[in-house]
């Protein structure tokens, strides 16, 4: 709700800097227009001349500098304020077309703020005026007022959407450089694959190092020496069948690690339950999935929890732990974990930074907030669609 009302008030600011700025606007246009007609008149001149033998090369427009310069503010405006994305360069001859345009925005968004003072106005009639007026007259002032608002708040949304498609209409990116960015990004998120993959196969190789494959070693010498003791023959068959019984809870361990089968059988919220068993920490689960998302954003999710969760297990000192998961048809699905211990773990650390690059892969995006002393809290949206 906080961010919600920032981002309102964000874009409130954005709207009234663009409103303010239309004036500004005005005369740089004109000036702008009046210097590409100069620059053509002068570039006609120049040919004539240069029929006639050896005149030399015309000049650009005048005022383009000043051109460039405003249009560069109202992109910082549209990117800092309104959250519009937009190219850093863009074709030279498209910047005064824009700002023509812009100006009739400018009188749209002076029209939008004069309806929000008007509805403020008449909405706060509910709170401040009853006992001033009669209520025949408040009453139906402020639920006009109140009305009026809400359309002008949906205004607000429609002119930020129509600034946003005036921008990217003149200034882009372009499709060029809109299939150039992604064929990077493509390109970045591949590589970023291929090394989690890397790395995931290390880790595995590990656990079976470490755990497996010294329960199968030891496993081995029980019965060597079994046979080589025929008198201590049940003492070191029974330690055999103990170490055969640790080894395979170990490989189930890795098995699971690698890949929980409960996902498959019985869904994203199942998984995540009996994750939360066999969790040493308590664990605050609340997954509320109006459906199942799709098999590879339900199997990234489960690894960014698990990840989490063992991250605060092992290295946070944490207490408890939360998890929320909520999906809806059609939308990201968002996750949050939360721990309650030291806090400063690191983003670009081995674990961490792998399960970035899974869910880059998914075009997700993942967040990591540890400052020291905690608490840390990871976020993640993995697309569904």
């Amino acid at each position: 709700m906080r961010e919600q009302l920032r981002r309102r008030l964000r874009e409130l600011t954005g709207i009234t800097a663009g409103a303010g700025t239309g004036p500004l606007l005005l005369p740089v246009v004109l000036l702008g227009w009046a210097g590409r007609a100069i620059g053509v008149m002068g570039r006609a001149f120049g040919g004539a001349r240069g029929a006639f033998g050896g005149a030399r090369r015309a000049e650009g427009p005048p005022f383009t500098p000043l051109v460039t310069r405003a249009t560069r503010l109202e992109r910082a405006r549209l990117v800092r304020l309104l959250g519009v994305e937009i190219a850093e360069t863009w074709p030279a001859h498209r910047a005064l077309p824009y700002l023509t345009c812009r100006i009739a925005l400018a009188a749209l968004a002076a029209l939008v703020l004069a309806s929000l003072l008007v509805s403020v106005v008449y909405g706060s009639l509910l709170v401040w005026a009853w006992l001033v007026f009669s209520p025949t007259v408040t009453v139906p002032s402020g639920i006009g007022g109140a009305f009026l608002l809400f359309l002008t708040v949906q205004g607000m949304s429609g002119l930020i959407a129509l600034e946003a498609r005036l921008a990217h209409h003149f200034l882009g990116p372009s499709e060029r450089e809109t299939l150039r960015r992604r064929i990077a990004e493509l390109a970045d998120s591949r590589a970023g694959v291929v090394e989690a993959i890397t790395e995931e196969r290390r880790r595995i190789e590990r656990d079976l190092h470490d755990g497996v494959q010294q329960r199968l070693v030891a496993l081995g010498l029980s019965i060597s020496r079994a046979q080589r003791s025929p008198e201590r023959a049940d003492e070191l068959l029974g330690q055999a069948r103990r170490e055969a019984a640790l080894a395979l809870t170990e490989l189930r361990e890795v098995a699971w690690r690698i890949y929980p089968t409960v996902l498959d059988e019985a869904g994203l919220a199942a998984a995540l339950e009996t994750l939360a068993e066999r969790c040493p920490l308590p664990v605050l689960l609340r997954a509320e999935l109006a459906d199942e998302p799709p098999r590879p954003v339900a199997t990234a999710a489960y690894f960014v929890v698990c990840e989490a969760v063992t991250n605060a297990v092992k290295h946070a000192e944490a207490r408890e732990v939360a998890v929320t998961v909520t999906g809806r048809p059609g939308r990201a699905l968002a996750l949050r974990v939360a721990d309650d211990g030291r806090g400063g773990a690191d983003p670009a650390g081995g674990g961490l930074l792998g399960l970035a690059r899974r869910v880059a892969a998914l075009d997700g995006h993942l967040d990591v907030h540890s400052p020291p002393g905690g608490p840390t809290v990871i976020t993640a949206e993995l697309p569904c669609a």
